[in-house]
Order: C-alpha cells, then structure tokens, then sequence
C-alpha cells in the first residue's frame, strides 16, 4: 500500500512517500481503508521526535474511511486504551500514529473499540479532522472546565483546531466567545463561527481589552499556548484557567498569593477516553454546530507540503490529506 514514511526524525521533508506491506489481520482489530487523514501539531512533534516513535514510522493520529470486513463509513478515535478512569489515562495509553502505524497511509489497522460511524453529513475530510480537536476539545471545555450555558470563554488563539472547534463547539451551546490572535482576518473569521469578538494578543495590555468584551472577566480561559499569567489576567475571580499545550511557554511562573486570593482553577487536560467522544457525538447531535473548519487540503503524497504549511501558521482551520 501507499504511505508516508519517516526514517528519520527532522524537517517535513523527511516525511517521503513509499510502497509498504499492508496491515496484517488481528483478532479485536480492524483495518480501515482510509480515504482521508488529518494533522495536528502533534504529528509535527512525532516527527521531530519528541515522542520517541520507532522508525520508520508512518505518522498520523486522525482518519476516515471504510472498514474492510464490513464496507461501513467510519472515523478512527485515535485514543488507545485509555482505561476505566475517566479522570486520568492509564499507564499504556497511547495516541495512534505515536508508537504504532499511524493514519497517513492507504489503511491503518486499529481496536475495534475506535471505530465509529462516520457522522451524518460530514464528508470525508470533515470526518477525519474531528477525532483529535473533537475528543481534545470537548474534554477540556466539558469534562474538565464545566462550560454551560450563558458562561464566557476566551480561547487563546484564533486559526489552529482546536481553536476553531473551541469556538463552534461553544458558541453552539450558548457560551460567550472571545478570541485572540495576531491576524485581524482570523478574528473576523472566528467571529463568523460565531465568536462575539476577538484581541489582538500583540497590543500590549491585551488581557484588559479582552476583559472588556465580557464586562469584567471570564468564566472559562482556553490555554493552549503556555502563557499562564496573561490567562490569568483575563479570568474573573473564581474562573477556571484550562491548559492543554505549550506552543509559546514551557515555563509559566504565577504569583500565588493572587492566585489562591482569586480562588481561581488551574485544569490540565489532554485528549480524551471514547467515553468523552460519546459526548462529543451526543452533544453534536443535540445542537446545530458545524462540521471542523478545513482550511487545505493535500494529496497524500504531499504530506511534507502539508506540514510545511501547517508550521507556517497562517492557516484558518485543519489542514487534511485526500487519499482518494
């Protein structure tokens, strides 16, 4: 079958297509014939190495596509074994794509336990870019942070993912949302996702502005980027701050007394069990949100393009690769 392939760790150009042995049939498991696939960030760090994949390696968490044996329409939670605890991982989860055979290929064999039906009406790039922002988001915003109904979130950043299903998934439910960026373009586009508005994280004092919005504070701060003290500034007292990345900040210092004084919440999150994409689907079904935001889309074997782009940042959205 095709793939991507990556023998060695480095720049997207390492990332090289190839003829590889198919999967091989395995009882509990299940080969999908993958039509789409999608990135994250965190394939840019599986191929860098940041994850210790063994190689070659063929990358790639996100997909959809057919299940061999019974010709369904599905998408892959790339969630492995995450255990009973729904409050924690257990010790031998893991992302597909990370340690074993990853989405970016012709087909993939996964458990039979992440595949699900692909949702009414999402074509196939839709379907593949849901899994990882989907489950990710949805376990931040509802199983960790609690978001209802009438609360305020500000959502760090504008343009990547989960970003953008931040803002959809949010808006959907009846929150209030605020973005930051450094584009005035991708505020006006979160805006049309229904964000009530955005700041531009480059004007000094951002924080205050941002504030403003909502008259006082948010309920809830979507962290993705390390910059702790700055989503600080924008909560209410009481708020609850989520951190799920550290794409700007690996080192975030706090000044505790304002911190235990404000009452606030600090709640670290990663992507979610199957039981929190059982929520996802439900609460998709339950309101009218729209389907993930696509930005681009690359032919398979331009998986090193792909990437390229997806570094560059300028994106609105996922970025997919068609297989078909």
């Amino acid at each position: 079958m095709r793939a991507i392939v990556l023998r060695e760790f480095g720049p997207a150009g390492n990332l090289r297509p190839e003829e590889i042995p198919g999967p091989v049939d395995e009882p509990g498991w299940v080969r999908i014939n993958l039509r789409a696939s999608a990135l994250n960030w965190h394939d840019v760090l599986v191929r860098q190495g940041r994850y210790g994949s063994p190689l070659p390696h063929v990358p790639g968490a996100d997909g959809a596509g057919v299940r061999a044996d019974t010709g369904d329409e599905v998408l892959i939670v790339p969630s492995l074994w995450w255990g009973e605890d729904e409050s924690f991982p257990a010790r031998g989860w893991e992302i597909l794509g990370d340690h074993r055979p990853g989405t970016y290929a012709e087909a993939v064999r996964v458990p039979a336990e992440c595949v699900l039906p692909k949702p009414r009406g999402y074509n196939w790039a839709q379907a593949a870019a849901l899994p990882l922002v989907g489950l990710t988001t949805f376990r931040a915003l509802f199983a960790r942070a609690r978001l209802r109904a009438g609360e305020s979130l500000l959502v760090l950043g504008a343009g990547g993912g989960v970003a953008t299903m931040a803002v959809t998934l949010a808006a959907g439910i009846g929150a209030t949302v605020v973005v930051t960026s450094s584009s005035e373009r991708k505020i006006e586009q979160a805006r049309e996702l229904g964000a009530r508005d955005g700041v531009l994280y480059t004007e000094p004092g951002w924080p205050r502005a941002a504030k403003a919005i909502v008259s006082g504070g948010f309920d809830v701060v979507l962290d993705s980027v390390g910059t702790w003290q700055d989503s600080l500034d924008a909560l209410k007292p009481g708020g609850r701050l989520v951190v799920l990345g550290a794409s700007r900040a690996e080192q975030a210092p706090l000044d505790v007394r304002r911190f235990y004084f404000g009452q606030y919440s600090l709640l670290g999150t990663t992507m979610g069990s199957p039981r929190d994409f059982a929520g996802l689907l439900a609460l998709l079904a339950e309101h009218a949100i729209a389907p993930p935001v696509i930005d681009r889309s690359f032919p398979l074997d331009e998986a090193a393009a792909a990437h390229e782009y997806l570094e560059q940042g300028g994106g609105f959205g996922k970025v997919v690769l068609d297989h078909q």
